[in-house]
């Protein structure tokens, strides 16, 4: 289908009308400039000078004048919305409750959000008659584990006020994401890469197995990098002393954090292209600018290699990330211990659009590349609307016939090993003896049981699970990992690439596995045939719906793992069932994907 997208930033509107099911864009154009002295109307390879553009709702009465130029077909409209808090974490179908909830998280998203609501405003009333969705920039975000959520304020006033890590700039990191792993031949869930969207606003995003689990933006877009006209991270301290000796209101405050500060502070302006030209001629000012924001990226970059325990690719986008040489060259200054490391002549020449994406700029040997890639939010946007569209046609077709019930199964703490391992602790040629069959075929619970020994303390009496794999894996709770001394990450099966080790004793004989501990992530075991008739696949992400104890709640982010030989099961562990008052058979509905 055709989905007109529109996605107005903090000084611009950019709109297209993209084809979903190709991704090819049919037209595109942008306004730029907004309430700024001269606004830029660009469509196609024709640029226009406006005469005035004061805010976004001018500019959106430039932008319905030139769709009716258009002689393209839209059957659906789908809007970048940059704050989607706890809320919003998937696309989402239009309506005046939906408007009121964007209009209640202005505050989080001061430059944004307004702009974002202008646009559904206006282009719900122009075309009633189109279903319109939301698409969010912290969607992306809502991966992110709860050490990385969390600030360390008092727990209560979090709780009550709502303060947490959001991150944005999501459906570009998606977009690059999926454009990077494209390019180099590997499927997403495979790769660790960290993927920089340098532009006005800036931000940084560690992307694990498909994944965001750190970014540099938070609560607001006002947090991490420095960029255009936001400072990015800044001392507490240095807010508290502006209140009290400039005796600032918490307007003024920020007002000068979002307007006033970041390159257009230190320099002046906030386009980088005017800096870097002043910086060539001698001045000061513009070069401590370049130093700081490029000092800030890299920064941000080694600290998230070091969060994933490595990266396979570092990308560059947005308008500075995908134009400016000289900062792509500053970034990759000093990062060869990663194995990231810069062809000069292809940075220099490395130009990307939506036909060429993408471009490498590595040395042929590194380990690590480094690509350009051409961010396509709108692209993303649209493949998203008609997603849901389709998705609640499908939702609705199948609330007709069936629901879909999930059986539950609860998981405690167990080990798998290798046939060595088994042998070492039970000696050898020990073969495991089964004590009962479990729910899934072909697996069970063996009479054989192992200690856990950590830094900190055991666990006695854990059992293995047979039959023997290829790898040892522990898969212990959040309760166990503290009990035990360990930091174990939540992981798909299988997933035991920097996972901690631990000591495993037996009657005959102790091992130290060197990696292998975590904590599993919750999942949904079905056939083929299950996932062909819910409409998804291996890999994807569902949300179950449960009624425990009276109290409506929903599991997020479970993952689908489909194989000939499962049978239809989610499995979550022993603490998330007794926070949520479950036992095994007990029931769940999967309500979407």
């Amino acid at each position: 289908m055709n989905v007109l997208v529109i996605n107005s930033g903090s000084s611009s509107i950019k709109w297209a009308v993209v084809d979903s099911d190709t991704g090819q864009h049919l037209m595109d154009a942008y306004i730029e400039g907004i309430a700024e002295a001269q606004a830029v109307l660009h469509v196609s390879d024709k640029i226009s000078n406006l005469a005035a553009c004061p805010d976004h709702e001018a500019a959106l009465q430039h932008m319905l004048v030139q769709l009716k130029n258009v002689a393209l077909e839209f059957v659906a409209i789908g809007h970048r919305v940059v704050h989607g808090g706890e809320q919003f974490v998937q696309p989402t179908r239009i309506d005046d409750d939906v408007c009121s909830a964007i209009a209640g998280m202005t505050s989080l998203a001061p430059l944004h959000n307004a702009a974002c609501l202008a646009g559904i405003v206006a282009l719900r009333r122009q075309f009633p008659q189109l279903p319109q969705v939301a698409v969010f920039d912290t969607a992306f975000h809502a991966t992110l584990p709860p050490r990385t959520r969390a600030y360390a304020l008092p727990a209560q006033i979090s709780k009550e006020l709502g303060i947490r890590r959001f991150g944005f700039h999501g459906i570009s990191h998606e977009s690059v994401a999926q454009q990077a792993a494209k390019f180099l031949g590997t499927d997403l869930k495979q790769l660790r890469l960290i993927t920089c969207h340098l532009g006005n606003g800036c931000s940084v995003t560690a992307i694990e197995n498909g994944r965001s689990v750190e970014t540099s933006m938070g609560m607001t877009p006002l947090e991490g990098l420095v960029m255009g006209t936001r400072s990015g991270d800044l001392d507490p301290g240095i807010i508290i002393r502006l209140l009290r000796e400039l005796e600032m209101s918490a307007d003024d405050l920020e007002t000068m954090l979002n307007h006033k500060s970041g390159l257009l502070g230190m320099a002046g302006s906030k386009d980088m292209r005017v800096i870097e030209e002043r910086a060539a001629t001698g001045d000061e000012a513009a070069r401590l600018a370049i130093h700081i924001f490029t000092h800030r990226a890299r920064k941000y970059i080694g600290a998230y290699a070091a969060i994933m325990g490595g990266v396979d690719a570092i990308v560059y986008t947005g308008g500075i990330g995908q134009n400016s040489a000289m900062v792509r060259h500053r970034l990759a200054q000093r990062l060869e211990f990663l194995g990231a490391q810069l062809d000069e002549d292809l940075n220099r020449d490395a130009q990307v659009n939506l036909d060429k994406p993408v471009a490498d700029i590595s040395m042929a040997h590194a380990r690590t590349r480094l690509l350009v890639v051409c961010t396509d939010e709108e692209g993303l946007i649209a493949e998203r609307t008609a997603q849901n569209i389709a998705a609640q046609s499908s939702d609705q077709a199948q609330a007709k016939h069936s629901i879909r019930i999930v059986p539950i199964a609860i998981s405690a703490r167990h080990v798998h090993l290798t046939e060595k391992t088994i042998a070492a602790l039970f000696g050898p040629g020990h073969q495991l003896t089964v004590k009962h069959m479990l729910s899934q075929p072909g697996q069970f619970a063996a009479n054989e049981s192992v200690t856990l020994i950590g830094p900190k303390r055991s666990i006695d009496h854990v059992r293995i699970v047979g039959p023997s794999r290829e790898a040892d894996q522990v898969e212990i709770t959040r309760t166990d990992e503290f009990y035990l001394g360990l930091d174990a990450p939540v992981r798909a099966s299988g997933d035991l690439q920097n996972t901690p080790g631990i000591t495993l004793a037996g009657p005959q004989g102790t091992v130290q596995i060197p990696r292998g501990v975590i904590c599993a992530k919750r999942h949904l075991h079905m056939t083929p045939q299950d996932a062909s008739s819910w409409g998804v696949t291996h890999g994807d992400s569902v949300n179950i719906a449960i009624d425990s104890q009276g109290r409506d709640l929903e599991f997020r982010d479970v993952l689908i793992r489909v194989h000939d030989n499962f049978k239809l099961e989610m499995h979550i562990d022993t603490d998330e069932a007794n926070a949520a008052e479950l036992n095994s058979g007990d029931e769940g509905v999967l309500v979407s994907i």
